[in-house]
């Protein structure tokens, strides 16, 4: 077996809430050694985020930071900056989330840190990005899921959006943030020089629109995607269909197993000549006519279980699920396979169960979970400071002052 892909780097991770710990949480994944670093007293804002266990640590911190290192450092005292700045000397990558220009302030913006360490890479995630008007507000990705045109495109006609409820412009973010670290420090192997990777929650969102923007531009401004509720009609049959004890998805949309599925309805209690019906056998015919159609489909799948309509479309080859609660997911042996779902040992909490990441390599052993849990706060000082020439001596002076704090 081959070591991980990025065992041997070291990342600085300077960062809060989401977007960037999910940053260093892959990095980790991936075999790079992560530092995190926290502000003294109570450290991450994500370790009150849900759920609560103590004054230590959340569910959702714990997620967010496992496989990485903890330091506390006292970035006020003038001993704190050189500390920082001398670990940035020895890393590969720095990932940072706040408002631009706010590390600036404390000695750890870019142009400061790459002055020193010309192979950083060093990458910022914020809502706007470092350039542009808006460059200097604050936001959150709830901010760029309203901005994007996402957030307008979901929902039932006539009523507000709902949330998405899941960090959608964090975690897109973060992920493209991985791809583009992976990039430079590829590019830094020829040009021996790192970069500013400047990543915005907006400009992600955005990119994400994989025909709205186009059915805008490209029929000169006629076409605006709207609210449509449960299904998708440019893309018939394609939605969310209630059954007698729950929810399922039908994706039906590729003329041969719309002509399946519609073949399987007529035999099953649906109007005679549906199947055959040449009106609905291309993607535009089902389109045109789709409120008629949802009109057959709707009443069909209601008079039916769910298990009943999957074990029916299953036979035919039509993609389809139920629509799963979390514990259904927890235990569907096809997540179980995969390892989706990783247990940790805590000293304080015993057992984590917690999602995996879904990184997989043919000759990399991915499989063993993670071992090394989030950290405490400031918990791996003395390793880090000894690992940057700090005495012991040192060390202690530095915990006693509060420079470098522990919890």
């Amino acid at each position: 077996m081959q070591a991980l892909p990025l065992s041997g780097v070291r990342v600085i991770d300077y960062s809060h809430f989401l977007a960037g710990p999910y940053v260093g949480r892959c990095l980790a994944a991936l075999g790079a050694e992560v530092i995190k670093v926290e502000r003294p007293g109570s450290g991450d804002a994500g370790r009150q985020h849900a759920h609560i266990l103590d004054d230590q640590q959340s569910g959702y911190f714990l997620q967010l930071n496992m496989g990485k290192q903890g330091v506390s450092v006292n970035m006020k005292d003038p001993r704190g900056k050189a500390f920082m700045q001398q670990l940035c000397d020895s890393a590969d990558v720095f990932i940072e989330n706040y408002r631009p220009g706010a590390l600036d302030k404390l000695g750890l913006g870019y142009a400061e840190l790459s002055a020193r360490n010309p192979r950083l890479v060093y990458c910022s995630i914020s809502a706007y990005g470092h350039t542009g008007p808006d460059a200097h507000r604050a936001g959150f990705g709830l901010i760029a899921e309203a901005k994007s045109g996402i957030m307008q495109m979901v929902g039932t006609p006539g009523e507000a959006p709902p949330l998405l409820r899941i960090s959608l412009g964090d975690m897109y973010t973060g992920i493209h943030a991985v791809a583009a670290i992976n990039a430079a420090l590829l590019g830094r192997v020829t040009s021996g020089k790192g970069q500013h990777v400047d990543m915005a929650l907006y400009d992600t969102l955005v990119s994400m629109h994989e025909y709205a923007v186009q059915c805008y531009t490209l029929s000169g401004g006629t076409v605006l995607p709207q609210q449509t509720g449960h299904d998708m009609p440019t893309s018939t049959l394609y939605g969310v269909f209630r059954a007698q004890d729950g929810d399922l998805v039908i994706a039906a949309q590729v003329d041969d197993a719309w002509k399946r599925f519609a073949a399987l309805v007529e035999q099953h209690g649906g109007p005679a000549g549906f199947g055959a019906d040449a009106r609905f056998h291309d993607a535009n015919g089902r389109n045109t006519h789709r409120l008629e159609i949802l009109a057959v489909v709707k009443p069909w799948v209601a008079a039916r279980t769910v298990a009943e309509v999957l074990a029916l479309l299953d036979g035919i080859d039509v993609p389809s699920a139920k629509v799963q609660r979390i514990d259904e997911v927890l235990a569907d042996p096809q997540i179980q396979a995969r390892g989706m779902v990783l247990e940790q040992q805590h000293p304080r909490y015993g057992t984590l169960r917690l999602p995996n990441l879904p990184f997989r390599f043919s000759d990399c052993d991915t499989s063993a979970p993670m071992q090394r849990v989030a950290p405490d706060l400031g918990q791996h000082n003395a390793e880090v400071a000894r690992s940057l020439g700090y005495s012991d001596a040192d060390i202690a002076t530095l915990q006693t002052d509060g420079v470098l704090f522990s919890k």
